[in-house]
């Protein structure tokens, strides 16, 4: 019997009943852990951008992918964050003085950099 295209090029068939069936695997990926901008992202792909998922994950390159993001992310996130908290002037001692208006501004911020992080890096 000819061996099929898939068998020249090193594939195997494994026989479940009556049927051959190929045996398909993907290439190992590097486990690397994604965090909650990276999960965001993904969930964002898989509804909104389903080729480029696809290509992803078909590809191994789903994990490394993701990671990037989630760092880049996490970065601009903190960075933001650092910035709008000199701008606004607040402080260790404001912490010290007046926790509530502290933890108060503090939230908003964190709202405003995440916004922003979604905007430019997550849902793009």
């Amino acid at each position: 019997m000819a061996k099929t295209i898939f068998e020249e090029m090193g594939g195997t068939y494994e026989m479940q009943g009556d049927y051959l069936i190929p045996c398909i695997a993907l290439p190992p990926e590097k486990e690397q852990t994604i965090g909650l901008f990276g999960q965001r992202h993904k969930r964002y792909l898989k509804q909104n951008h389903r080729v480029l998922y696809v290509n992803l994950l078909t590809n191994g390159r789903m994990n490394d992918y993701l990671a990037g993001i989630d760092r880049q992310a996490q970065e601009r996130f903190e960075r933001l964050i650092e910035q709008m908290k000199q701008s606004q002037g607040i402080t260790e001692q404001l912490k010290a003085e007046n926790a509530l208006e502290w933890i108060g501004r503090m939230n908003n911020i964190r709202a405003c950099a995440m916004e922003i992080v979604n905007g430019e890096i997550i849902y793009i």
